[in-house]
């Protein structure tokens, strides 16, 4: 069993920051990349930022300049740090990494709510 657990979501007035956090715990033996998706209801699921096992950083065109995305290996944790926050940015943000138990399996997070509002 493979969890990713989210946290760091929450209400931010356009122009501020925050940062997600997503840690993978259970039977683990290695993660290749890990990123994070969002969703607004109605519309699917949306690509906003993955970072690979060598660290290298692949971002929406929407988030690229303002959002930045980091993975701590030791904790089996990847970070996003957002700035510069947008209405548009509203969303239930969804942790993914693709990780290697028994076989490669994706795995998702609970997801976490960012609300960009005045």
């Amino acid at each position: 069993q493979v969890q990713l657990v989210e946290s760091g979501g929450g209400l931010v007035q356009p122009g501020g920051s925050l940062r997600l956090a997503c840690a993978a715990a259970g039977s683990i033996v290695s993660i290749n990349e890990m990123g994070w998706y969002r969703q607004t209801p109605g519309n699917q699921r949306e690509f906003v930022a993955l970072v690979s096992t060598g660290g290298i950083p692949k971002y929406d065109e929407r988030v690229k300049g303002r959002f930045t995305i980091s993975r701590d290996h030791s904790k089996n944790t990847v970070y996003l740090q957002m700035n510069g926050l947008k209405p548009e940015d509203t969303a239930v943000y969804f942790c993914h990494a693709f990780v290697y138990s028994d076989m490669w399996r994706d795995h998702w997070g609970q997801g976490t709510q960012v609300t960009v509002s005045p």
